[in-house]
């Protein structure tokens, strides 16, 4: 039959790895670079707020963009900008130091945000509903990587004190390079692609509808259940920011580590966090291999993984360092197992040439509410110290359940939608008359 769909997999893999690269850095150095530039906590959530800010409106119309002109140069655009602002870090001067970092920031959310659409629209061109839970379960655990690359990098390149730290922002600029050029030769739609057997094609395509080339401009999916179903489901990612962005930092103040020994945990954190990915795309899989509907696999999977985060809470009155890292790593394999079959309920239930524009639209709600966890966080540990961890910690462990019990509510049976975001006939649900 043929593998070629696992070389555009593995082109999506590096692309997110450069992209959590890219977005950790600043996360490991954070303790770092507050004292080389005097930042106060909320100077800190400022940065990390612009970019999200950028992230999130980035999102709404990279989506569109993606879904409109294309996955092949969608994805190059957004990885060519996230590049350039990426290396713009590393000319800025001490005296601008806090609005050059929000610039570069901003810069820096605009471009990322095309990744995850981008990437998941890739994965629905190129794999059939049944694979497509493991296939972004493989491609999602590439942002774990980039996370454990990130401090062992910075680690062996910038001391203490901070000398070198430009440097560490400059690297993703010649992975990205390269990466354009493996994309522009590989990258084809599937029907298009001269290098894929009619085999393959016929099994990428053995469970999905033909559709017509009209776009649907995001506004008629805003009223779509579905839709803030999905959407729920990303409020978490503003949890999994706050291990990426924070955690070095509570690390550093609970426990005295710094740039040079803060690999190893983040490695122990992170390696789970990929074991999460890989065995949540595989359970929900071999749940519907085993004759179980794509409504109980997808919500099943996510069910185990609300409950296996809530023991995260306890992390902030535990003494033992690597009992906090290993709860931290327990929660963030579950997030990720959660993540990815929340990613694949949109390609479940929207037409292909929705899907990029659906997850815009999903990830900038949770872009919104990680926003006012960094504002509420950045304030909390500037007057009240460390307490603030507390209940960012609770808030980390139980979101997860109680989101789950709305997805539920919104989206029962998880109905596809056809070309016109009608519910499919024959599948005993109400037609939509959004549309």
């Amino acid at each position: 039959m043929g593998r070629y769909r696992y070389r555009i997999l593995a082109l999506v893999f590096m692309a997110t790895t450069i992209n959590y690269f890219d977005r950790s850095i600043i996360g490991v150095m954070a303790p770092t670079l507050q004292k080389l530039f005097h930042w106060s906590n909320k100077d800190y959530a400022a940065i990390i707020i612009s970019f999200k800010i950028a992230y999130g409106v980035g999102l709404l119309f990279m989506g569109s963009i993606i879904d409109r002109i294309g996955t092949r140069i969608g994805y190059t655009i957004s990885i060519i900008t996230w590049s350039i602002f990426g290396m713009l870090h590393a000319v800025i001067r001490p005296a601008f130091s806090l609005v050059g970092f929000i610039v570069a920031r901003f810069g820096l959310g605009i471009g990322e945000s095309g990744n995850f659409p981008a990437a998941i629209k890739a994965v629905a061109e190129w794999f059939p509903k049944k694979d497509r839970a493991f296939a972004t379960g493989i491609f999602d655990a590439s942002t774990s990587i980039g996370a454990i690359l990130a401090p062992f990098i910075v680690g062996a390149i910038v001391s203490v004190d901070g000398d070198h730290w430009q440097i560490p922002f400059l690297i993703t600029g010649i992975l990205s390079a390269l990466w354009v050029f493996l994309w522009m030769r590989t990258y084809q739609k599937p029907e298009e692609h001269s290098k894929l057997s009619r085999a393959e094609l016929a099994y990428i395509n053995s469970d999905s509808e033909e559709e017509t080339k009209e776009k649907i401009p995001w506004l008629k999916l805003l009223p779509k259940g579905e839709t803030w179903a999905f959407s729920l489901t990303t409020i978490t990612d503003g949890v999994w920011w706050f291990y990426l962005f924070w955690g070095a930092k509570f690390l550093s103040e609970q426990f005295g580590l710094d740039i040079k020994n803060i690999g190893p945990p983040f490695l122990v954190i992170f390696i789970m966090a990929d074991a999460g990915s890989l065995l949540g795309g595989y359970a929900s899989g071999a749940l519907i291999k085993k004759g179980c509907s794509i409504n109980k696999a997808r919500k099943i999977t996510m069910l185990v993984c609300a409950i296996i985060i809530l023991p995260v809470s306890l992390v902030p009155i535990i003494a033992s360092k690597w009992m906090a890292v290993f709860l931290i790593g327990l929660a963030a394999a579950g997030h990720q197992s959660w993540s990815i079959n929340g990613y694949t309920l949109v390609p479940d239930v929207f037409p292909k040439k929705a899907i990029a524009s659906v997850i815009g639209i999903g990830k900038m709600i949770g872009v919104a509410f990680a926003i006012i966890a960094d504002i509420a966080l950045g304030a909390v540990l500037d007057t009240a110290g460390n307490s603030g961890y507390f209940w960012a910690f609770m808030i980390a462990g139980f979101s997860y359940i109680l989101i789950l019990v709305f997805v539920q509510l919104l989206m029962p049976r998880m109905t596809p939608l056809d070309d016109n975001l009608n519910y499919v006939a024959g599948n005993n649900a109400q037609v939509s008359v959004s549309s």
